[in-house]
């Protein structure tokens, strides 16, 4: 697959993530699956290696590379553990970009250079009755003197047990609907800020999921993100990043399965051959590759128009909403290949089909994908 986006350094420097995920990372997959807990050492090993400085501006103690880099890297974490991939996304994706792009200066140098040195951010913007729907949330932030108290509930909350700190929205102006949502940096230490319950999950069992509870919390104005009223706009451009990060995580827990799976059936035999002999096999490798490279395409390509500064709206969607999908028909497809082997925890083709049924559903399902890329389309 052509690398052209990215440069000399980036290529040199993902061969070294790609021998921490392998052998690393990967050993560690069942179990982080089976204890739900990404080990402290790997998100060490993860700040030792510069990936949450990855893409933060050097004058933020980050090295500045570019999100094309940082695509590849999601992919190749992925391949090994997506639950340990996560806790990097939601760290550069979800809480270091919307603070790099919109925060002030005072906030840049508060947090940047934190994440730069491996803490992990998060992003709180989900509600019991506001999913999809992100202009519906009911949390609320008031004004009191150089405050804003914050009241509500978030849920679905990914690295919540070891985020620091979250990048969360809220009403500020409710007669102005989406137009009166303002968007705040929250440190996880706030009186009145706590974790009301984990949330257990069918796949990236790793990743730490939580509900959220906001009762009274003081946020200082300074920790406003953007302009108060604008938060709606901070979100949205947050997640049109994100979703191409998401896309890169599918992306991986496809290659993963497919690689397993061709292993087995150049060495499982029936009939007296190996059953990547048969004709039928041989027409799913043939789809399962092609939706592969289709979906590496396009999602490169969507990094490549993000680093340039192009609008990446409606491509981000596409790449988000195709490769999703296709690591949901492949690791289906894959664990259909091992046969019986393949629905016991003996392999991991269950937990790479389960890990990827998310990829359809958070930064806004393949449903809200489809009305994003219409909507850009008839402009």
């Amino acid at each position: 697959m052509i690398e052209a986006s990215l440069t000399d350094d980036e290529r040199a420097v993902l061969e070294y993530v790609k021998e921490f995920a392998q052998k690393e990372v990967k050993p560690l997959a069942r179990d982080i699956d089976r204890k739900k807990e990404v080990p402290r050492k790997l998100i060490d090993r993860m700040a030792e290696l510069g990936l949450f400085s990855s893409t933060i501006p050097k004058k933020y103690g980050g090295s500045g590379l570019s999100f094309s880099f940082f695509v590849r890297v999601m992919e190749e974490l992925s391949k090994a553990c997506a639950s340990t991939a996560l806790v990097l996304d939601g760290a550069i994706t979800l809480f270091a970009d919307p603070v790099n792009r919109f925060g002030s200066e005072s906030l840049k140098q508060r947090y940047l250079t934190r994440v730069a040195k491996g803490e992990v951010g998060g992003l709180a913007i989900t509600e019991p009755g506001a999913g999809s729907d992100a202009a519906s949330i009911r949390t609320t932030a008031r004004k009191e003197g150089d405050n804003y108290i914050i009241n509500g509930d978030k849920i679905f909350i990914s690295n919540g047990r070891i985020a620091r700190f979250f990048v969360v929205d809220a009403v500020t102006a409710p007669e102005k609907k989406h137009r009166g949502i303002s968007t705040f940096v929250v440190d996880a230490d706030t009186p009145g800020f706590s974790i009301s319950r984990d949330i257990e999950k069918l796949g990236i069992r790793g990743s730490s999921t939580v509900e959220l509870e906001f009762h009274d919390v003081a946020v200082p104005e300074t920790n406003l993100l953007g302009k108060e009223n604008e938060g709606f706009h901070v979100i949205m451009e947050t997640l049109d990043t994100g979703r191409i990060g998401i896309a890169a995580q599918a992306i991986g827990i496809a290659e993963a399965a497919f690689s397993e799976a061709m292993d087995y059936i150049k060495q499982r035999k029936q009939f007296g051959t190996e059953i990547s002999n048969f004709e039928g096999v041989q027409f799913m490798i043939a789809d399962m590759a092609t939706r592969i490279d289709a979906s590496k395409l396009l999602t490169y390509k969507a990094a490549e128009m993000f680093d340039l500064g192009e609008n990446a709206v409606k491509i981000s969607s596409e790449a988000k909403l195709y490769a999703s999908d296709m690591a949901m028909k492949v690791t289906t497809d894959c664990l259909q290949l091992f046969g019986g082997y393949g629905y016991t925890t003996d392999m991991d083709a269950e937990r790479h089909m389960r890990d990827a049924k998310i990829t359809q559903i958070y930064e806004g399902t393949n449903q809200i994908q489809r009305i994003i890329i219409a909507r850009e389309a008839l402009k």
